[in-house]
């Protein structure tokens, strides 16, 4: 298989395009004469056909390739590879040379029904990358042969030129180097939140990604102007091509509960197997036979494997991912529920994630006046305001001119798709035609009474666009643009009450200064009355005699709900950290409205670092700035994902936000991914593990709540689940080493196993949150799931169910008279009860049932209820009874399993309290 290669890594259409010190071409550095030397092409003609055909079996065709994937039924079988399933096959195994054919076939369903999930949970990385082909695979047009022709852009070659126009999606990598007014949203590739401005000059080596406008990008999409460029790089050689590489080289991640129930099978399997060799090994040295020997080991072994284990999890977090569904958070990834749970660390994407994604003007400047713009976004809920109170345009004369320049000095429109107000055309000019209509100036309205005559589009050498209108006594010249591009050639200001006045340049710098301390970008208004026959609009018209009408001042604002969602993680202890590809001074304002950095009073400061920064730093030096820096600015894609690693190597648990191209490779490698459902990218989703349909960061502290409530859940099981297993086992040890009869067979502990886990132990899978779930800091990574205090207790109910079961086995023989199966019945019920009483123990791992309410959770009632019948049958059942070798009991021997379950229940219940009071006195 031949190779492909590109002019990216130093081959172009026939030599090798390095520079004489060996170095791969830096394109933006580059002059176009340069370019077009290295590329090997021809501006005015462009490509020959036969010279594209050689290029094309050189390089191949431009689009991202897929990579490589394991079988379909390779993948499968991974799914076995796992220490707890291969306890449950030895389960399967062991049921199974016990003829017990009914319960091997449950746990064997249980172990397919794993796999199977699992397996339907692969491909987020081939969704990924064939969506980042699809978005690469458009038309364009190109010159060859001297003619313009309309190709696939899967055909285009390094060296091509290409034409671009509004509303082409860029088909390759281009270097720039004839540019008209070209303006290019690449915010879902650099996160930038308004359109580029382009232009075909040369840029510094260290510019960054987001700031080399001379170069044109794949995937991204004309807004404006037009330009030509010439193809250095295509297919996976692309920014867009190369973050598909980062999406398919991004480690899976597994997550802290799958990591941790995988190291306590680990040690399980070998707990289990040198116990039941053990035993093995005892009973030989003691006399006994080899066949009960090889009997009781298997019974040790059965009663030790947390068969209902796997289907706890599974179903546990089933329910989580209903219950962040109704909270318009979608689960891709069945472990991603309780990874948000364990999360230390939230890094979003500013635009469209923080922010509306929509540009909104919140300040104006007019008549020597500040006003305030109320609401956010496209839709014009809000109003202007001065001093507080709504501004009245006939009292505010200055105010209404500027407004009226932003919306005649316009050529984009807002329209109403699927129930949301989008923008046609560029974002600036929507904001300024929205801050009009909340003063009640309507566009259409307005362009209907001052129809356009002529106009100077917006060049990027001049930096402002100026129209031309009619007016009922005369035509009026309004001119829009940077303050530099205007303020010079105004010779006096509109007052507010629409009296020509002197202008005062002082004053509106220090206007702009203000505006630009809150991350604003500022956009400055003039107008000029002309004669009634002036017909044509040239640039020398607007170069002087212009009168300053105002400034707007405009940001993608933050969500409300984003703050408050903010606010609760950071008091849940989870830190929140900005990482996009708009630039520093916006990004710090926005982040200072949102509560980024440093705790309210603590006097920290917000600490906000550039993507030129991040280069220079090392490996260590990154890891600690990460942990440090609230807000990273002109970020590109590969810096994303190193920061994401550098917190995961700090020991976070770290989940990325994101909704565009550049977020893709840092949200697969984040321990959870989070995509935007709305405005989110097909990339995104693919390589995310969760999709907020609703695209609100609010909705992220709603699942991290579900996500510890997971956790929780899954924790009390455990601790509940492994006393049973625990308490057999010990019968089993105890009697092998004592020389005494097993207390409980092997079929009844599968009995038990499956019947208690069903009934009792997946009743605590429907446990609601507790009170205090997000005021708790997030679980330490490291930290496993078992803590000292819960190890414990877990002795301390496999002693007492131990002793209580060994105490009337004896008992019930000797003092009562019964036989060895009525002993065994009995020995069987004991332990099930006292798992019916710890289960209430259980509902809350800190505090009494009674305190969190003992009616909270009616499946445990239920559960209970039916657990009680289930051993009344196992007990009284005629069929039962030749089944599971049991017999009917006495009674009074009801009064004693209910006194051993009972003193389990208060013993647990008096250890909590005091861990409490300890707890409580220590300030914890």
């Amino acid at each position: 298989m031949t190779t492909k290669k590109s002019v990216r890594s130093g081959a172009t259409g026939g030599e090798d395009a390095e520079r004489p010190d060996g170095s791969a071409p830096a394109w933006h550095q580059l002059e176009s004469e340069e370019v077009v030397r290295l590329l090997e092409a021809d501006l005015r003609h462009g490509l020959t056909d036969a010279e594209v055909r050689r290029r094309q079996k050189k390089f191949g065709p431009n689009r991202v390739t897929a990579q490589r994937q394991a079988g379909a039924f390779r993948r499968f079988l991974t799914q076995f590879n796992q220490p707890l399933v291969y306890i449950l096959l030895v389960a399967v195994v062991i049921t199974g040379f016990l003829a017990e054919y009914v319960d091997s076939a449950v746990i064997l369903a249980v172990v397919l029904i794993n796999a199977v999930v699992g397996y339907l949970q692969e491909s987020k990385a081939e969704k990924a990358i064939d969506a980042l082909s699809r978005l690469v695979i458009t038309e364009t047009t190109v010159r060859r042969d001297g003619k313009r022709h309309r190709i696939p852009s899967l055909e285009l070659v390094p060296g091509d030129v290409v034409l671009l126009q509004s509303g082409d999606r860029v088909p390759a990598d281009l270097r720039l180097y004839q540019v008209h007014s070209l303006q290019v949203d690449e915010s879902a590739l650099t996160g930038e939140s308004v359109p580029v401005l382009k232009h075909a000059d040369t840029l510094a080596l260290d510019t960054v990604l987001a700031d080399r406008k001379n170069l044109a990008f794949a995937g991204t999409l004309v807004t404006y102007g037009r330009a030509e460029g010439l193809v250095w790089a295509i297919g996976d050689q692309t920014e867009t091509g190369r973050i598909a590489t980062l999406i398919s080289s991004a480690a899976e991640i597994s997550t802290p509960l799958t990591q941790k129930i995988a190291e306590f099978s680990k040690l399980l399997l070998w707990a289990i197997l040198g116990l039941a060799a053990l035993t093995f090994m005892v009973g030989l040295w003691r006399g006994e036979k080899a066949v009960e020997m090889f009997m009781a080991a298997v019974a040790l072994a059965v009663g030790a494997i947390p068969e209902g284990l796997p289907a706890a999890l599974t179903i546990t977090l089933a329910i989580g991912v209903s219950r962040m569904a109704k909270r318009r958070a979608i689960i891709r990834n069945l472990p991603a529920v309780e990874t948000l749970g364990s999360t230390t660390v939230i890094c979003s994407d500013k635009t469209g994630t923080l922010t509306e994604n929509q540009m909104t003007v919140q300040e104006i400047y007019a008549g020597g006046r500040l006003y305030e713009v109320t609401g956010a976004g496209y839709e014009p809920d809000g109003e202007v305001r001065w001093q507080g109170a709504r501004a009245d345009l006939a009292r505010h004369a200055a105010l209404a001119e500027c407004l009226t320049a932003g919306v005649l000095c316009n050529d984009s429109q807002l329209v109403r798709e699927g129930g949301r107000l989008t923008v046609q055309g560029d974002p600036t000019e929507a904001a300024l035609i929205v801050a009009a209509r909340k003063a009640g100036l309507i566009q259409e309205d307005m362009n209907g009474a001052t129809p356009r005559v002529d106009m100077i589009p917006f060049e990027s050498e001049h930096m402002f666009r100026a129209t031309l209108h009619d007016r009922r006594h005369g035509r009026v010249i309004y001119k829009v643009g940077a303050l530099e591009r205007l303020l010079d050639r105004c010779t006096d200001a509109l007052d507010t009450d629409g009296r020509l006045g002197p202008l005062d340049p002082a004053a509106v710098h220090h206007a702009v200064e203000r505006m630009g301390e809150k991350g604003l970008r500022v956009l400055a208004f003039a107008r000029r009355h002309v004669e009634a026959g002036h017909a044509k609009l040239e640039p020398h018209h607007v170069a002087a005699g212009l009168t300053f009408l105002g400034l707007q001042g405009m940001i993608d604002p933050a969500r409300p709900e984003a703050i408050t969602a903010v606010a609760q993680c950071r008091s849940a202890g989870i830190a929140v950290k900005m990482i996009t590809g708009d630039h520093l001074v916006t990004a710090r304002a926005i982040a200072a409205r949102i509560g980024l950095g440093a705790p309210a009073g603590t006097g920290g400061e917000l600490v906000a670092v550039s993507g030129r920064e991040l280069d220079k730093l090392s490996d260590p030096a990154l890891e600690e700035l990460a942990g440090r820096a609230a807000v990273f600015a002109r970020v590109a894609p590969e810096q994303k994902f190193r920061l994401v690693k550098a917190l995961q190597a700090r020991g976070h648990v770290v989940a990325m936000t994101g909704d565009g191209v550049n977020d893709a490779p840092a949200v697969k490698q984040a321990d959870i991914g989070i995509a935007m459902g709305i405005t989110g990218t097909d990339v995104a989703k693919g390589a995310a593990d969760m999709i907020l349909t609703d695209d609100n960061f609010a909705s992220i502290e709603a699942a991290v709540e579900e996500g510890r409530c997971v956790f929780d859940n899954l924790t009390k099981f455990l601790v509940w689940t492994l006393p049973t297993n625990g308490g057999e086992a010990l019968v089993v040890i105890v009697a092998i080493f004592s020389g005494m009869t097993l207390p409980v067979l092997p079929v009844q502990m599968l009995w038990n196993n499956m019947t208690t886990a069903v009934l009792l132990g997946l009743m605590l899978v429907f446990e609601p949150k507790e009170k205090d779930v997000m005021q708790r800091p997030p679980r330490d990574p490291r930290e496993p799931i078992l803590t000292f205090p819960l190890i414990m207790r877990t002795g301390l109910v496999t002693l007492i169910t131990t002793a209580g079961a060994l105490f009337l086995f004896h008992w019930e023989q000797q003092a009562e008279g019964d036989s060895l199966a009525e002993a065994r019945t009995i020995v069987v019920n004991t332990i099930v009860m006292v798992e019916t009483f710890y289960l209430f123990n259980c509902r809350s791992l800190t505090r009494s049932v009674f305190s969190i309410g003992l009616f909270s959770n009616p499946w445990a009632l239920w559960g209970a209820a039916a657990m009680v019948a289930a051993q009344v049958l196992f007990t009284y059942a005629p069929f039962m009874n030749r089944l599971f070798h049991t017999a009917p009991i006495r009674a009074e021997s009801w009064l004693h399993i209910f006194g051993v379950a009972a003193a389990a229940y208060v013993v647990v219940g008096v250890e909590k309290w005091i861990r409490f009071r300890v707890a409580r006195a220590a300030g914890r």
